[in-house]
């Protein structure tokens, strides 16, 4: 990109952040936007939106007009990616809903084997000499293709009442993520300077008032964006910090585990992309399996889950950095961010009534993003200035894993803390 569309640095930096703060801020909005407009028929948007800013991200004449079409990109995204956890959640129940989130897990977990691959594929095919133009171009067809068994297939939106969105809640929250994302997307690369820690340090005070102007909405009988009060619930708040941890622990590891593979072992970024398939494989092997499983197996899931991430990160601290040990300890990994991630998802939907199923939807996948962005500017940061003071890759990866696997503990306590102070629900 930097060498066909001459772009600067800073639109290359956007090119990626621009999607991913565009997709999280507006994660939570989309999903009350479904409750709002129909879930069947802001999904069909979203979609849209998706596919019409993919043709846009490939036809892209320059890196200003790149960086645009990746934030539409980003809005189609979280409009549609929103609507399927309410989704299941409203339109399924007991085994049949267990069965619903498995297969969802499982498609994630193969999705992003396929893309890795994909991707790599496509760029290095340099498809009728246009680059990396088809990693975009190809979500077209598909958009088109998905558009038409959607629109066929997904159940119709009910009578929705007259229900508003919370404009001053969606500018509240959108400016809390805003400054809580920006300067964990950018502020590695930009070596922190004053305005990231400005920001992160205005973020909470905004969260307050946000959380502050929903429930006075509540009170009044109005419609919030969020319902604040389900924080308040140790099942949740407990299961969503675990989830978080647990995510910034995995995308720390993709991060890390790039660099030490190309920069201290030398090897080509072709390995170092294909090596984390492992993890990918067989964390979409867990949420299937998970989903036929009794009551206790999906209780002790989550927090089984995080202690295999544990072992996993451990021995990849203490191990030789083989290609046999590394796939190995890495589907281990995956095994166990499939078991917290499927057992954490169970738990929320099972735990919480189903009036609230735009705000877990909400939720979950922004404390998803929130935390996979946490964990690279956290333990990238860390990662680098230990490679720095100590001189050496190996060391500074040691450590940095070390570190990820007392995480995993903590994220393991904190769900199956969340799972004792959790009661059913009705739906």
């Amino acid at each position: 990109m930097r060498d066909r569309l001459h772009a600067s640095g800073g639109e290359l930096e956007l090119i990626v952040s621009g999607y991913t703060l565009a997709y999280a801020m507006l994660l939570i909005t989309g999903a009350r936007l479904g409750e709002i407009r129909g879930r069947r028929r802001t999904y069909l948007e979203g979609l849209a939106v998706f596919t019409a800013a993919s043709l846009a991200c490939g036809l892209a004449p320059n890196g200003a007009a790149l960086v645009a079409a990746r934030v539409v990109q980003g809005v189609g995204a979280a409009l549609m990616v929103s609507q399927v956890l309410t989704g299941i959640q409203v339109n399924f129940e007991g085994a049949a809903r267990r069965r619903a989130l498995g297969a969802y897990t499982g498609v994630l977990g193969v999705s992003s084997v396929i893309g890795q691959a994909l991707g790599g594929i496509l760029v290095q095919a340099d498809v009728l000499g246009t680059g990396w133009r088809p990693i975009f171009l190809v979500n077209v067809p598909i958009g088109v293709a998905l558009l038409v068994t959607s629109y066929v297939f997904l159940p119709a939106d009910v009578d929705l009442g007259r229900k508003k969105l919370d404009l001053p809640g969606v500018g509240l929250l959108s400016l809390a993520l805003f400054l809580l994302v920006t300067p964990l997307v950018l502020g590695q690369d930009a070596g922190w300077p004053l305005w990231t820690w400005l920001c992160l340090a205005a973020s909470p005070p905004v969260f307050a008032l946000f959380a502050r102007v929903e429930r006075g909405i509540a009170r009044r009988g109005g419609d919030p964006l969020m319902n604040v009060a389900l924080l308040t619930r140790g099942a949740v708040s407990l299961a969503l910090v675990s989830q978080a941890a647990t995510r910034a622990g995995y995308f720390a590891l993709l991060f890390v585990l790039a660099l030490h593979l190309q920069q201290g072992l030398g090897r080509s970024a072709v390995y170092a992309g294909l090596v984390p398939i492992a993890w990918v494989a067989t964390f979409a092997l867990v949420g299937p399996v998970l989903g036929r499983t009794g009551p206790r197996t999906r209780r002790l899931a989550a927090p089984v889950g995080g202690l295999l991430m544990a072992v996993s990160f451990a021995g990849i601290a203490a191990g030789p950095q083989t290609t046999a040990w590394l796939v190995l300890l890495l589907g281990i990994g995956g095994i166990g961010y499939g078991a917290a991630f499927s057992g954490t998802l169970a738990h929320l939907t099972e735990s919480v009534e189903a009036a609230y199923a735009p705000d877990v939807s909400g939720l979950f996948n922004t404390t998803l993003q929130v935390g996979g962005t946490m964990g690279v500017a956290v333990f990238g940061t860390v990662y680098l200035a230990l490679e720095e003071r100590t001189g050496t890759a190996r060391e500074a990866f040691g450590t940095t894993n070390a570190v990820l696997a007392v995480v995993s503990v903590v994220a393991a306590g904190l769900v199956l803390l969340a799972g004792r102070t959790s009661a059913p629900r009705g739906r």
